[in-house]
């Protein structure tokens, strides 16, 4: 299988997933899947009421760019890089895109 379906795969079965659970004590917040497989970008969105205060947020954003996947936002506490390895994805593969390209050859993973 050509290594960027797979990759596509993987984030894809990881936010559906995630997708399919409620925040905690937050009933009246929606979750919403974006898949962009042609251009990819992934995003796991969650907007709602939380008793008088409007949500909305991106949960989780990954892109595919040269057969990497970058994770460029996580608001959970949630070890997504585990997640990634244990699906069959290799540090150098997965490149922290949240953190500045000056600090990414210290993290373990790939730089981009």
């Amino acid at each position: 299988m050509d290594k960027v379906i797979k990759y596509q795969n993987i984030l894809v079965a990881f936010i559906e997933e995630h997708a399919k659970r409620k925040p905690v004590n937050m009933p009246d917040i929606d979750s919403y899947t974006f898949i962009d497989r042609e251009h990819n970008h992934f995003q796991l969105l969650q907007s709602g009421w939380q008793d008088d205060r409007f949500v909305f947020t991106v949960v989780f954003h990954f892109d595919i760019k040269d057969e990497k996947i970058w994770l460029q936002r996580n608001i959970t506490e949630y070890e997504i890089v585990d997640y990634l390895m244990e699906s069959g994805v290799p540090k150098e593969d997965i490149v922290l895109g949240f953190r500045h390209p000056k600090v990414r050859p210290f993290t373990g993973f790939a730089v981009s």
